[in-house]
């Protein structure tokens, strides 16, 4: 049992110079990373159905909506997640390899925890992916009608989102698509084409992937600036109305969903190999990041839920389709074209971490080797960047994207509060080691940024429980069949 627990040294957790990425970010850069994978599916898609909440086909209630007190959701989320990157903080700088929470984990609770918190993360990442290429896909078609041009319905819409869906023209696609062997053939093409480009960039190299990334956050900082400047002209009092249409409940609920537009600072820590001097900029990058999206974010969501009844903002493309609603479709063309940009760079950053997770877990035994391969030219891991694309761009082809949020937030809120234990733990089991950054008053941040994290979770659905609790029993048996066998801090 003991081995089970087994801790890694921090020391062991570095791998030698020859097998280590490249070294080309900054602190600039990682903030614009944060920003890149913060600001977009939270705040182009998931904000309606925070807002306006979740009803199936059938009539039943998946979540009750925040309405108005979205922005209370937002800063609920704000301190949760803030607490949270503190300690990640901490431990980025302490450690600066590409394993996120899984180095972090391996070095403060032992090699199973460790195991559960990389197989988290795997499908934070996977997921994650998926559900943004989708909301991608949905502001694309918008943006291809402002040119008159469209595309079938069901080579647009994958079959689970037509099953799901309370829309009856979108459920109907089950009727009315064609059929291969009487099943109805409904396909996403155009989500599943933007992760296979995606997957090129990031195979040929993390500088390139930077700047595009770079050039990208701009261009959606522009477009929410004008969102904000010219929907706060048009804002009508009556509409914030109730203001909390279903109390406390429609609160945590909505936070509970939008918490996947936060995660994106957790993929910050998975660059921490590729940064220069992480000790100074891996806690610039993290907690700057987090400051600036939590603001947007409020700004955002006040003048979404003002601009017209929140009811309004229950669709796949919320910010156009307020836009539109106020009788301003032409901004809500521009909107569109800054959210494909915007879920473009989301799909950049979370498509860069999850390979890195791969690679810090293939290094230490725990999966195969093959997923520990750099490219000799490009010092990417070009291996595990090809399999990730390839499982997402099949995920978008068929998946919806709200039981894929529910699935991303569960898994790293757990990851999360397993960060804010193990600050605590290490603190205790080496307290002389240098931190170039501490959290301060680190007792009561840490024990209440688990603690947040854990009745954050309590907010999503029973079957995002039920699944979450499947893909840890899959994972396990994983670990004790292979992982635990090749573990190299076992064997040694």
């Amino acid at each position: 049992m003991s081995q089970l627990f087994r801790r890694k040294a921090i020391s062991d957790l570095l791998p030698e110079s020859a097998h280590t990425l490249k070294r080309v970010l900054g602190a600039g850069d990682l903030i614009m990373l944060a920003i890149g994978a913060v600001i977009g599916a939270g705040i182009f898609s998931s904000i309606g159905t925070a807002a306006a909440g979740e009803v199936l086909p059938s009539g039943e209630v998946v979540r009750y909506g925040a309405g108005p007190a979205l922005i209370l959701s937002f800063i609920l989320l704000g301190i949760v997640c803030g607490l949270a990157a503190l300690c990640y903080a901490e431990l980025a700088a302490m450690i600066p390899q590409a394993g996120s929470a899984y180095a972090y984990s391996y070095a403060t609770l032992g090699e199973l925890i460790a195991w559960i918190i990389g197989w988290d993360l795997i499908l934070e990442y996977a997921v994650g992916n998926i559900a943004v290429a989708i909301a991608w896909s949905g502001y694309f078609m918008s943006l291809l009608s402002g040119f008159g041009l469209t595309m079938p319905a069901w080579l647009t819409h994958g079959y689970r989102t037509a099953l799901l869906s309370s829309d009856p023209a979108v459920h109907a696609l089950l009727q009315s698509a064609p059929r291969v062997a009487g099943i109805p053939v409904l396909l996403n093409i155009p989500a599943a084409i933007i992760v296979m480009a995606i997957t090129w960039l990031l195979y040929i190299g993390v500088r390139e992937s930077a700047r595009a990334n770079n050039i990208m956050v701009v261009v959606k900082l522009l477009v929410l600036g004008f969102f904000v400047v010219l929907g706060g002209m048009h804002i009508d009092p009556a509409n914030y109305k109730p203001f909390a249409p279903n109390g406390w409940a429609g609160i945590h609920q909505g936070a509970a969903i939008v918490f996947f537009a936060y995660i994106g600072f957790d993929a910050i820590s998975t660059a921490a190999e590729e940064t220069k001097s992480p000790q100074r900029n891996m806690p610039i990058g993290i907690l700057g990041g987090l400051a600036i999206c939590t603001l947007i974010y409020v700004i955002v969501g006040i003048v979404a839920t003002g601009l017209v009844p929140y009811q309004q903002l229950k669709a796949s493309d919320p910010l156009a389709r307020a836009l539109v609603v106020a009788g301003l479709p032409t901004a809500s063309w521009i909107v569109s074209f800054g959210a494909v940009v915007s879920l473009t760079a989301v799909l950049l950053v979370f498509q860069y971490g999850q390979p890195r997770i791969f690679l810090a877990m293939a290094r230490d035994g725990l999966l195969p080797a093959w997923a520990s391969k750099i490219h000799p030219k490009y010092r990417t891991p070009h291996v595990t960047t090809v399999v990730t694309g390839l499982v997402v761009a099949l995920g978008a082809l068929v998946m919806d994207e709200n039981e894929i949020y529910d699935l991303t937030n569960i898994g790293t809120l757990a990851a999360f509060a397993i960060v804010c234990i193990g600050v605590l733990v290490l603190r205790y089991k080496d307290p002389d080691r240098p931190r170039p950054f501490r959290v301060p008053f680190v007792w009561p941040v840490a024990v209440l940024g688990a603690a947040a994290c854990i009745y954050t979770m309590i907010g999503l659905p029973t079957h995002a429980w039920e699944r979450f609790g499947v893909w840890l029993a899959v994972g396990l048996l994983l670990y004790f069949v292979y992982g635990y066998r090749n573990s190299g801090l076992r064997r040694s």
